[in-house]
């Protein structure tokens, strides 16, 4: 399998200056710049990891390694040696140190997994010469070698294990079609085709290949089917399809990549361009390598990372707490849907999710059985305005429904939506594919984050019937979002629920 090998490149937003070049803002996770959240939690890990690792050594040289063991009642009283835990934690700094130095602490996809662990065992070791010479100049005899080389060793392994694993299970994610990226590429030339075939072919990189962008009458090398737009629709095509990457990969001028850059950082979608055929374009900005194709990133935003990983544990933690501790509640109420009428206990139905992912919305069933056939027959009833359908007295609700819709019981299933991943606590309803269907291009913005149980829109404007408010919330959700936006919601979604405000 081919593999990737991507040099260093600023995560941030690289800006385009006006003039007759287009500058890019060459790039690196240089020590002097402030870490992002990504390179905080590397750091972190990389500190756990020699931590681990000194008390290892600790214990070997305590059980293994000593003639004369009874030194040393315990591995805390060999801790409490000030010069050996001054020596342990000044290799810990030195690992980070040289650790960013060497780019260990950018994306993932900077560097195949074999370059990585090649620099990781670099770091380690050149971390450990550091601190021997350290150890050399300062003439600390009290420190044990012993330790010192245990714990150089142990820590590189540990490394090694911890980037591989994860590694591993990002790769498997990417080839399972899980946070991937989709991308557009303008042109239709053999690099294009090229382009394509090839990021295809190395699934693990993450990519997922939505079509090309014409960028003249004549560029139809690629099937109709497969070419979404020209390139003077090239945002539109990408907001609709929910890229996350440009591929331009077909000589344009340099006017026309200015103006793709700069419509693209204000739709938040990166840029990237085949070196070869813009010499010059982006001075100091680095070739990366996708597998063995390279590119030169003109445009990347930085992404919350860290908080979407709290994001995601977060969920996962209070989904299964609530399930447990909620599972005689939910017996309770299955037992009840079953007695109030004839019917499944669980309601299924097909809903759009991030990206126009569809998936099977689960809930407790609160209406009669054929409540789809009925629904023609008294959409004129509906008191939304748009493309939502919604009867605060729908005659298809069923006694007991009317009382888990007002408190919401009704979709206390959808913890096992969150459980999957399909869903989040927080963000906005996950919509029918017939609404979606109607939606206009802006609209879609509410669709790029994971649906939630509860969201913004419920919180603050839950009986308002107007669309453009539905939207509106939505909308400022997605752009507004952050941890403390989600625990605000979570605490106010207590009190709309207690208050029974649900139909």
């Amino acid at each position: 399998m081919a593999t990737s090998r991507i040099v260093n490149m600023n995560a941030a937003t690289a800006p385009v200056f006006p003039g007759e070049t287009l500058h890019v803002a060459a790039a690196s996770d240089g020590i002097l710049r402030r870490p992002a959240a990504r390179v905080i939690s590397w750091i972190v890990c990389d500190l756990a990891t020699v931590s681990l690792a000194a008390l290892i050594s600790l214990e070997l040289r305590l059980r293994v390694f000593s003639d004369h063991a009874g030194a040393f009642d315990t591995i805390s009283t060999f801790l409490g040696r000030e010069a050996t835990a001054l020596a342990i934690a000044w290799f810990a700094c030195l690992l980070v140190i040289v650790s960013r130095s060497y780019g260990l602490y950018g994306p993932m996809t900077r560097c195949s997994g074999l370059h990585e662990q090649r620099l990781n065992m670099q770091a380690a070791l050149t971390a450990g010469l550091l601190l021997a010479g350290t150890l050399y100049l300062t003439r600390l005899e009290i420190v044990s070698r012993t330790v010192v080389l245990l714990t150089i060793a142990i820590t590189a392994g540990l490394l090694a294990v911890r980037r591989g694993w994860w590694r591993y299970v990002i790769y498997k994610r990417h080839e399972h079609g899980v946070d991937v990226r989709n991308i557009l590429i303008v042109g239709t030339s053999h690099v294009s085709k090229s382009l394509r075939s090839h990021l295809e072919a190395i699934r693990h990189l993450g990519f997922n290949f939505k079509g090309y962008i014409q960028f003249s009458p004549a560029d139809r090398e690629a099937p109709q089917e497969e070419i979404l737009g020209s390139v003077h629709e090239l945002i539109s095509v990408a907001r609709a399809n929910f890229v996350d990457e440009i591929f331009v990969a077909t000589p344009c001028e340099r006017g026309m990549v200015k103006r793709i850059v700069s419509e693209a950082m204000e739709a938040g979608i990166d840029v990237r361009v085949v070196p070869d055929l813009y010499d010059g374009l982006a001075w100091g900005a680095p070739v990366e390598y996708l597998g063995q194709f390279p590119t030169i990133p003109l445009h990347r935003r930085g992404l919350p990372v860290t908080e979407q990983v709290a994001k995601r544990a977060i969920d996962i933690a209070a989904a299964l707490l609530g399930l447990v501790l909620l599972s005689p509640v939910l017996l309770i109420i299955a037992i009840l849907v079953k007695l109030d009428s004839p019917g499944p206990i669980l309601y299924a139905a097909e809903r759009i999710g991030k990206r126009g992912r569809k998936f099977e919305c689960i809930k407790f069933r609160t209406m009669v059985r054929d409540a789809e056939e009925r629904k023609a027959d008294i959409y004129h009833m509906n008191e939304r305005d748009g493309v939502i359908f919604k009867i605060r007295n729908d005659p298809r609700v069923t006694k007991l429904g009317k009382i888990l819709r007002k408190y919401s019981l009704d979709e206390l299933p959808q913890l096992y939506n969150v459980l999957c991943g399909e869903m989040s606590l927080v963000g906005p309803r996950p919509p029918v594919a017939s609404e979606v269907q109607q939606y206009e291009l802006m609209h879609l913005r509410r669709l790029a984050v994971s649906p939630g149980i509860t969201g913004l829109w419920q919180v603050e404007a839950r009986q308002d019937p107007s669309f453009d408010s539905y939207i509106s919330f939505d909308t400022a959700y997605v752009e507004n979002w952050s941890l403390w936006l989600d625990v605000k919601i979570l605490v106010r979604t207590i009190g709309v629920v207690l208050a029974g405000t649900g139909t």
